[in-house]
């Protein structure tokens, strides 16, 4: 247990507090309750009539699948990165505090984003609300930009949580509590801002947001990694894992293994289109598992599993099929699909994330480019080869009223192929363009964003005087050397978080052959 952190290490107080209170103010204004499903009413919808029958529905169809992609934010995320064998407490408690913030911060960026306005008229004393047709409202609001929050308004925040959380995992232990917060600020807006374009500009389809989530997430935390690589933590001993780390970390492999296809099922138009996503999900998830198991064994010179692979590549899968889910993969593509991704993560931890730190000194503790990267951009190509073959006979086979564009699943999966001139080629062309889009918008923003830390860093690293012999030496290395934070607190829970005593030191083992870090 070390003395109390100098305010340079400890700027994330006044910060969490500050961006506390002003969503506090900013909800006050402009949230309110979804008007057709969380206030009483009898507006007449799909689901039912009335609020009581609507809200009933939505949570009966709608919350389960939610609490799966919930609980995979906060444990699933949480205890994967637990691998460390000194930075457990941080990376499960950092998770927790980082979704928080990125929860409540996206309901707020992604509605101004989609303001909702009620459009008044005066009926009998009464002003109504117009949506499609006037609705009953006793007191509209006709030029306040309201931020409506439903069942989908939560979903919504939880699959921008995870991009989040996806660069997090490529700089774990690596960086401040301050660091953090301000990335997942700048990337919340970044995120929503290319989903808007890639979606509602170009018409593209992800139903398990391969490319607006894992593919952003991944190369937002590979670009600012870039910039703000330490050699350091090439090399530092507490990069590696313990037995007990590495089975704390299972048990988020296994959450998220069992609960993806909640994630790419979630957002997936209800009915057939939903039972695609889950079907095709599960079988993915599963031949990757296999696959992601013996080629383990098979590029291990010891012809062993490593926990480092079985933790991370079993998920691959769920990366790959995400954008396709929805489509008719078919379920031996699926299956293909999920063998291909299971075994191109496995090398990718093996070979290509040492490569990486040599040739481009990019860090990435987590291995995000192999679990996240690769299989979004496979999963991507999978989308655009889906889109290009996309005809009525594969998707209205059993559809008597295929020819009826409100009824047809070509034109749901796809609703740009309503437009005469929007064709299967046109279609691809923007999933292509949507994979583009988001990484130039992931990269760019990445590497601003690490300049920005890196200058966040100098005055994090300002020691006032009075300190101790001690910390004067470690800051007068950090000055010779420029770090995002010191030395010693590289991969390790003392360096944020209070314990009471000292934990027994225990033998450690390296998460792949050697303890060497990135380098191994």
């Amino acid at each position: 247990m070390g003395g109390a952190n100098p305010w340079g290490l400890s700027l994330h107080i006044p910060i969490l507090l500050f961006l506390q209170l002003t969503f506090i103010i900013l909800f006050g204004l402009f949230t309110r309750y979804d008007p057709a499903s969380a206030y009483r009413n009898q507006y007449h919808n799909d689901l039912g009539e009335g609020s009581v029958e609507h809200g009933h529905q939505l949570m009966v169809n709608s919350y389960p699948m939610f609490q799966d992609v919930h609980v995979m934010i906060f444990i699933g995320f949480g205890f994967l990165m637990t691998f460390l064998k000194k930075y457990g407490l941080s990376a499960v408690s950092l998770n927790m505090m980082i979704s928080a913030l990125c929860i409540q911060w996206t309901i707020l960026v992604s509605g101004f984003l989609h303001p909702h306005y009620d459009t008044c008229e005066e009926d009998g004393g009464h002003n109504k609300r117009s949506v499609g047709e006037a609705l009953y409202n006793s007191n509209c609001s006709p030029n306040w930009p309201w931020i409506n929050i439903n069942l989908t308004t939560l979903l919504n925040a939880d699959f921008a949580t995870a991009a989040v959380l996806i660069t997090f995992g490529v700089v774990l232990g690596t960086t401040s509590p301050v660091q953090l917060i301000i990335m997942a600020i700048i990337e919340i807006v970044l995120f929503n801002v290319n989903e808007v374009i890639g979606r509602s500009y170009l018409g593209a389809v992800d139903a398990g947001d391969t490319i607006f989530v894992h593919l952003f997430g991944a190369y937002f935390g590979l670009a600012l990694s870039r910039v703000l690589y330490d050699e350091s933590t090439t090399t530092s001993s507490k990069a590696g894992s313990s037995r007990i780390s590495d089975l704390f970390s299972m048990i988020g492999t296994v959450f998220l293994w069992m609960y993806w296809p909640s994630f790419n099922g979630g957002a997936a138009a209800a009915g057939d289109a939903q039972m695609r996503a889950v079907i095709n999900t599960y079988i993915s998830l599963c031949a990757c598992c296999c696959s992601a198991f013996a080629v383990s064994a098979l590029v291990n010179p010891q012809r062993k599993f490593c926990m480092e692979h079985i933790q991370n590549a079993t998920l691959a899968g769920g990366v790959a099929i995400g954008a396709a889910a929805d489509m008719m993969v078919t379920p031996f593509g699926a299956m293909v699909t999920g063998t291909m991704a299971g075994a191109l993560s496995t090398i990718g931890y093996e070979h290509i994330s040492p490569w990486m730190v040599r040739k481009f000194k990019i860090t990435d503790t987590c291995g995000v480019h192999n679990l996240h990267g690769m299989p979004a951009v496979f999963g991507g190509l999978l989308s655009v080869l889906m889109a290009g073959i996309a005809s009525k006979e594969q998707y209205d086979q059993y559809n008597i009223d295929g020819d009826d564009p409100e009824r047809s699943s070509l034109v749901e999966i796809f609703p740009e192929m309503e437009k005469e001139d929007w064709t299967a080629g046109t279609q691809a062309g923007m999933q292509l363009a949507a994979m583009v889009v988001t990484l130039v918008f992931a990269v760019v923003g990445g590497f601003f964003t690490g300049h920005l830390l890196k200058f966040v860093a100098k005055f994090q690293m300002r020691y006032k005087k009075g300190h101790t012999i001690t910390k004067l030496a470690l800051n007068i290395g950090n000055v010779m050397v420029p770090r995002n934070v010191p030395k010693d607190f590289h991969f390790d829970d003392d360096a944020y978080f209070y314990k009471e005593e000292e934990e027994e030191e225990e033998k450690y083992h390296a998460n792949g052959m050697h303890n060497n870090g990135f380098m191994s």
